[in-house]
């Protein structure tokens, strides 16, 4: 039996299709060098990645108690363009995942709190500006995750009924924001989580180890 997926699954990216956070350490620890400091570990950074690069940023100089400046997130930006692609690898099972939710005839799309410029930069690093249905950046419109409106304008977009979509991610705004659209969501435990995150509380309809258990398809209602 082929495996049913909703007609629309729509992602997360970091820490959830893409492994992106040897690009941010390697964007990190340039801004660190530039300053005399030595190279920050790659698992320190990791559980930050997915809050974006103010947290990263703040994570890579704590001695800034967390007021990281705009300058500050300007160079983070600059940088990361830079390297963006060069380190970064798709999880485990995420292209199984992909090609088992366009054999069954099903589409998928991105909706990321990465600015929409630098999301669009990845699509053709992995031969997915033909593939990915649509992809919404976290400056795309007026509000991001957890807001729930990119979930909705995606799936509008597409013409597609929430009922028939559902989103993966690794965070907590991920199932904020599905919730909050009323559409299905599975929480990726191969993501980024800081410690003490409890992804057994956020509510999602669904938890997965890997993107490999997903492969024979995702519930629906």
């Amino acid at each position: 039996m082929s495996a049913v997926f909703p007609k629309l699954v729509l992602f997360d990216l970091d820490g959830t299709l893409l492994d992106s956070a040897p690009d941010m350490v390697a964007t990190v620890n340039q801004m660190r060098a530039a300053r005399g400091q030595g190279a920050m570990a790659l698992e320190a950074l990791r559980p930050h990645v997915s809050k974006g690069s103010r947290a990263m940023s703040a994570a890579a100089f704590p001695q800034l108690g967390g007021d990281v400046p705009g300058e500050m997130i300007r160079e983070f930006l600059d940088i990361y363009e830079q390297v963006l692609g060069q380190h970064s690898v798709l999880f485990d099972g995420v292209a199984e995942l992909l090609d088992a939710i366009e054999a069954a005839g099903s589409r998928w799309g991105i909706v990321t709190n990465k600015p929409e410029y630098l999301a669009r930069q990845v699509l053709p690093k992995l031969g997915w500006q033909s593939r990915c249905a649509i992809l919404i950046g976290g400056d795309t419109l007026a509000e991001r995750k957890p807001h729930p409106l990119p979930l909705l304008h995606a799936a509008a977009e597409l013409g597609a009924a929430i009922d028939d979509c559902v989103y993966v991610g690794d965070d907590r705004r991920d199932i904020d924001a599905a919730r909050a659209a009323g559409m299905r969501s599975v929480v990726a435990l191969w993501g980024y989580r800081p410690d003490g995150d409890q992804p057994a509380e956020w509510g999602g309809d669904v938890m997965v180890e890997t993107s490999r258990d997903l492969l024979g398809g995702i519930p629906t209602r």
